[in-house]
């Protein structure tokens, strides 16, 4: 299983602390490798709010009487105290990030959000959430002068964007969405392959123009740069936890020559990979 977390040491009088305005407990992500099932069972909850993110797959939850599946796209809400049972299988390929938060706001941010009638919300995929998460995990794991405040700033950006996909419509299911659904899953799925969006789109039924459109309402971002952006997620991944060589990351995810491998990620870090690896030590 690979896991990347981050935990504050605090006791459980300080993860119900709701005298302070909007804090971050703990913050993570679980991608089963090998292990079949990861069961996660807590008969009375937590003192705080948890929020899961599924990136890719699916995972299912017991949410009061009900058994649901969850697929890629959504967020699940448990509230302080609330019974927790949920599940993730190898089969389904799961990617869930997930952090615990505290604070007299986290109602207001939480019901903006979407979350006030249903503890399951459409939020789309998109790589915005994902770098959000590790963004306030590296802030954890390597406390730095503002760290918190770093930590707590990235969680009001999520909320932001959760909020803004709320107000104009996400939620509302449609045959486009379902078609861009399944196309994030696929780029997720094939990103080392040399996807022609042409030939996807003609897959879809759709003009090749119609399917840009759609796809970068639906996620943000235009098809080509969207999966750019899966390959150097991945490449940050490996960059991070392996000793794999910078060619053999390119390799990995997608890119033959290690130059060109170098020059995309620098456009989209900032940095060269070998700059990034040295960032994270």
């Amino acid at each position: 299983m690979y896991t990347n977390t981050g935990y504050r040491n605090l006791n459980d009088e300080q993860l119900e602390d709701y005298e302070v305005s909007l804090r971050i407990n703990c913050c993570g992500v679980y991608r089963l490798l090998t292990l079949p099932v990861m069961v996660t069972n807590r008969p009375f909850g937590r003192p705080d709010y948890q929020i899961l993110y599924i990136a890719a797959g699916k995972a299912t939850f017991q949410l009061g009487n009900e058994l649901r599946e969850v697929p890629a796209g959504n967020m699940v809400l448990y509230l302080p105290h609330q019974c927790q049972h949920y599940s993730y299988c190898l089969a389904d390929k799961p990617e869930v990030y997930w952090l615990h938060i505290t604070g007299k706001e986290v109602h207001d941010l939480l019901g903006r959000a979407g979350f006030s009638e249903n503890p399951v919300v459409y939020t789309g995929i998109s790589p915005r959430y994902q770098d959000i998460f590790l963004s306030i995990i590296r802030e954890i794991q390597l406390p730095r002068s503002c760290s918190e405040e770093l930590s707590t700033l990235f969680l009001r950006q999520l909320f932001l964007y959760l909020e803004r996909f709320h107000r104009e419509g996400g939620n509302k299911k449609s045959g486009i969405r379902n078609d861009m659904e399944q196309a994030v899953h696929d780029f997720h799925e094939n990103f080392t392959e040399d996807i022609q969006m042409e030939a996807y789109a003609k897959k879809l039924h759709m003009s090749t123009c119609w399917f840009i459109r759609s796809f970068k309402q639906y996620t943000g971002l235009p098809p080509r740069q969207y999966l750019t952006s899966i390959r150097i997620q991945k490449a940050k991944e490996l960059l991070e936890s392996t000793n794999y060589g910078i060619g053999q990351i390119g390799q990995i995810i997608g890119y033959e020559n290690p130059l060109y491998f170098s020059r995309i990620f620098k456009k989209y870090t900032g940095l060269s990979p070998a700059e990034y690896r040295k960032s994270q030590l």
